[in-house]
């Protein structure tokens, strides 16, 4: 019986993992004076098959000479396990980081987050052939290990990669990444040069990267978002090769006297991965459209149409990015929920809304009924993180990292302070070949699989616990706020344990609340089904 409730899961989940189009993953970046209570917020989605589980890396002390290991296959989408390509100087001292498959935040309020864009094929590097070493998801690590600030974190990367060779594993494309601190919010777009680059042959890389205004938003939807660069701004930073590949391939001619644009010369013209893509332009209208609304959005537009950043008519807050990450492109031509094929008759022959009606349907379901796919805001989420940097508190209690298993849209946020440094065993013991309710992210999974399959008639009773969780999670919060400020007030040695104790607590609540979701869910499919 136990084997045969594992196999009905797994069905159930794999069938909704199955919500197709590519990978890739969505972000929304939040300068300063653009956010509610003034504290600048990173954000990303990890659309695909990636590792989730939640760890804390505490940070250590090396004597001269040591080496650190560089793995391929950190993401843990990969069929074989992580693999070493290399080693590199390690530094003399590391900070503690919050480890995932795109690993994200650190002890210093520094966060990464990350979106695979499109690089032209003659740029792309493959792992064993050339000598390119570094993946983004590594030099997200090494980063967080290495720096306090989103300006640090730039230029490290860019230097490593350049140094060590960039190479791109999420389809052999390039990165683009949110990079943020209590002060400044950064977008870095990162290439590879080659599969044939050797070590000494030149740099190993190409990058640039833009400072986001204060007062502004930028979104990363898996596409390159900067064309010109502005050399003699602070507000850019780049890689002194940056124009070479494009002058060695013919790409641009100077000689024209037409300005050098990144996006445009880098970016594939056609396919998935280039900026005309509609699985790009589909999120790009849908989250202009919320944060612009008085502005006319034309559904089908270029994103060159679109800009780097913008001041939002609100300011964003944490509850608002969960929101748009919880976004099916309703209001929009792309929101699959409203297709036509969802309506069969009724008692009186009226057409009426099926109970399968959603907005996730699996591939299955889209052929059987003929439903285009468009690719929604989150979608196939193994993770998501908000992230919010305060600059007025200490960083122990001013970052806050909001971590949620699988997708936004059927899932719920935990806070974890900066200073925490421990989470519960079930945040972390998730096998993807091995169901078991223990699991947190395996009790979110099965109860997104079996809310999405009767979406109509599951997400009301998903909704009617998981809500009011929420709003206890936001509450205990604020709470939360005033005894940790009272505790830092006093130097209290009780601050550090009163940490890991509200976040595992916190977690647990979640993890069970969840197991009592997927209870529901069944006992209510089954009881209805029985009629």
């Amino acid at each position: 019986m136990k084997h045969f409730f594992a196999r009905i899961v797994l069905l159930l989940y794999f069938s909704l993992i199955f919500v197709a189009g590519s990978d890739g993953c969505t972000g929304i970046l939040v300068g300063r004076e653009a956010s509610e209570d003034g504290s600048v917020l990173n954000s990303q989605t990890a659309d695909g098959w990636y590792d989730s589980n939640l760890r804390i890396v505490p940070g250590e002390t090396f004597p001269p000479g040591e080496e650190v290991p560089v793995y391929f296959g950190l993401l843990g989408d990969e069929p074989i396990p992580p693999f070493e390509l290399g080693r590199i100087p390690q530094v003399s001292e590391t900070y503690t980081y919050f480890r995932t498959a795109y690993s994200c935040f650190n002890e210093h309020q520094l966060s990464i987050g990350e979106s695979t864009i499109g690089q032209k094929d003659l740029l792309k590097a493959f792992p064993g052939e050339g000598g390119a070493l570094l993946t983004v998801e590594q030099l997200m690590i090494l980063a967080l290990q290495r720096c306090k600030t989103a300006r640090e974190a730039v230029l490290l990367i860019g230097e490593l990669a350049e140094r060590y060779g960039f190479l791109g594993s999420c389809a052999n494309e390039g990165e683009s990444l949110s990079i943020a601190d209590p002060y400044e919010a950064w977008v870095m777009e990162l290439l590879s040069v080659g599969f044939d680059w050797k070590p000494g042959s030149g740099p190993g890389a190409i990058w640039v990267a833009r400072r986001v205004p204060d007062a502004h938003v930028a979104l990363l939807c898996n596409a390159s978002r900067i064309s010109l660069v502005d050399e003699n701004s602070e507000d850019f930073l780049f890689s002194e090769g940056y124009k070479e590949p494009a002058l060695r391939h013919g790409w641009y001619d100077p000689e024209s006297g037409a300005p050098f644009n990144w996006r445009k010369t880098y970016a594939p013209e056609s396919g998935p991965w280039s900026p005309s893509s509609m699985w790009v332009r589909g999120r790009m209208h849908a989250l202009h459209k919320r944060l612009l609304p008085s502005r006319s959005w034309d559904p089908y537009a270029e994103t060159d149409s679109y800009p780097f950043s913008f001041a939002p008519e609100k300011p964003l807050s944490v509850k608002g990015i969960i929101e748009l990450f919880r976004s099916t492109l309703e209001g929009t031509p792309f929101c699959m929920e409203d297709n036509p094929a969802w309506y069969v008759p009724g008692r009186n022959r009226e057409l009426v809304r099926s109970a399968k009606a959603t907005p996730f349907p699996d591939r299955f379901m889209r052929d059987l009924l003929n439903i285009p796919y468009t690719r929604p805001v989150a979608a196939k989420t193994s993770y998501s993180f908000i992230t919010q940097s305060r600059s007025w508190l200490p960083s122990p209690l001013g970052g806050v990292l909001w971590y949620s298993l699988d997708t936004p849209h059927f899932s719920t946020y935990a806070p974890v302070y900066a200073g925490v440094r421990n989470v519960p065993e079930s945040w972390s013991n998730f096998k993807k070949d091995g169901f078991t309710l223990d699991s947190a992210r395996w009790a979110v999974l099965l109860s997104s699989s079996l809310a999405n399959s009767n979406y109509q008639r599951s997400m009301p009773t998903l909704k009617s616990l998981r809500d009011p969780l929420e709003q206890k999670t936001f509450h205990d919060f604020f709470q939360w706020e005033k005894e940790g400020s009272r505790l830092l007030l006093h130097n209290s040695p009780e601050l550090q344990e009163w940490m890991n104790a509200i976040t595992a607590k916190k977690m647990e609540e979640i993890h069970q609340t969840y197991r009592s979701i997927a209870q529901a869910l069944i006992m209510e499919a089954t009881i209805i089904d029985l009629w």
